[in-house]
């Protein structure tokens, strides 16, 4: 079992940058990969960002790409997406999720791949 807890959520304003915690604890292990998702409103949730547990590979979702970073601390067993050059578009809640299939294109993108689940953290962004 792996337990997950995000923060670092907020209001920020257009342009503005936050940055997502998500600590892991429990049976975690270099098998799993991280991925973050998002919600907004009315809306399905959407794949944000993924990576191999040592980070060596990351993927992103084409709308935050060059603006959204993930990355680890794996001293504070943390995984961290920092998030710059934000958008009233960005607002939602963000959810961090680790899954122990075998990275590929056909698996992080996948909510459905992952077993494990944060509480979410909410992050608005204001015009």
């Amino acid at each position: 079992q792996v337990q997950l807890v995000e923060s670092g959520g907020g209001l920020v304003q257009a342009g503005g940058s936050l940055r997502l915690s998500c600590a892991a604890s429990g049976r975690t292990s270099s098998t799993y990969f991280i991925g973050w998702f998002r919600q907004a409103p009315g809306k399905e949730r959407e794949f944000v960002a993924a990576a191999t547990w040592n980070a060596l590979r990351t993927n992103y979702a084409d709308s935050v790409k060059g603006r959204f970073t993930i990355s680890r601390d794996s001293a504070e067993n943390t995984v961290y997406l920092q998030m710059n050059s934000l958008k009233p578009e960005d607002t939602a809640i963000y959810s961090c999720a680790a899954s122990e299939s075998v990275y590929s294109s056909a698996t992080y993108r996948n909510s459905r791949a992952y077993a494990y689940w944060g509480q979410g953290a909410q992050v608005t962004v204001s015009s």
